[in-house]
């Protein structure tokens, strides 16, 4: 019986010292190191927002694996969480000089909201590696289109059937395509609704930061549900980037059209050259 005893004491110690161990790694996690990422990850992603109208995830998600050591589908769900705070800044902002098309954006926000299902039912019958190097021949079009399609900036998005159809039909590709390569909604609805719809640029980013956010609320809920969100790195990613995201769209308003045009071509050659490594990786381990 002592014998017992003392094994049983021994167990409970030992549980005791691992249970400890187990929370002083997780109270480690939350080192200075790992909020000044975030909040530099936060800094860039609202910048970038702010300028070029987009979430920031293409930024985000890749910093978070680099620094943060995250998991691809934890970083994808924080990002897609901390995009929310952002969007609403940046629409904030545009909205201030008039540069948002509300009701268009509301058609966008549905259709994406669908396309987002057929995405991830997609997902698993499509080849990914296909896919990517479809999107990134999609992205060297537009690239060279921004150099070609120089939008005026009194351009404005007048509403008809017609363009109701157009847009709900875009929404639903946008969709369609964050579903299946998990990339945000800008880099396809600003040069898309330029190029295809006339609008200005500061118009058509303002109208996709407004996209942006049912979109990323309604993901964001399914993803809690699973536990794919480091909610305290969401927050301080969130919070930075409202910081800068109000300097972005500000700066967006300052430059010309032509050399918006030109940084906006640099940012997605950037994309496109993620998803060709990613691309020529996944061809490689095969």
């Amino acid at each position: 019986m002592a014998a017992l005893s003392f094994a049983v004491r021994e167990g409970r110690d030992r549980a005791g010292a691992v249970g400890e161990r187990g929370v002083t790694a997780r109270a480690d996690a939350r080192t200075p190191r790992y909020v000044l990422s975030c909040l530099g990850i936060g800094l860039a992603a609202g910048l970038l927002s702010g300028l070029f109208g987009v979430g920031g995830g293409t930024v985000i998600v890749p910093m978070l694996l680099l620094l943060l050591h995250m998991d691809q589908r934890l970083a994808a769900g924080t990002s897609l969480a901390a995009i929310v705070p952002t969007a609403t800044v940046g629409v904030v902002s545009y909205a201030i000089h008039g540069s948002v098309a509300w009701v268009p954006a509301v058609i966008l926000a549905a259709g994406a909201v669908i396309g987002a299902q057929v995405g991830t039912w997609l997902l698993a019958r499509l080849p990914q590696n296909a896919l990517r190097w479809g999107f990134v021949g999609f992205l060297v079009v537009v690239i060279v289109m921004l150099f070609v399609v120089v939008p005026s900036r009194d351009a404005e998005l007048a509403l008809t059937w017609g363009v109701g159809l157009g847009l709900a039909a875009l929404g639903v590709f946008t969709g369609i395509m964050a579903g299946l390569l998990g990339v945000g909604g800008g880099v396809i609805v600003v040069p898309a609704l330029m190029f295809l719809f006339g609008t200005s640029d500061l118009i058509a980013k303002g109208t996709s930061l407004l996209m942006m956010i049912p979109t990323a609320l309604s993901g964001t809920i399914g993803n809690l549900r699973r536990g794919n969100v480091d909610l305290v790195a969401a927050a301080l990613v969130g919070v930075a980037a409202c910081t800068t995201t109000a300097l972005g769209a500000w700066v967006a308003t300052l430059l010309d059209p032509f050399v918006s045009n030109v940084l906006f071509a640099v940012f997605l050659t950037f994309i496109a050259i993620q998803l060709g490594i990613r691309a020529w990786r996944a061809r490689r381990t095969r």
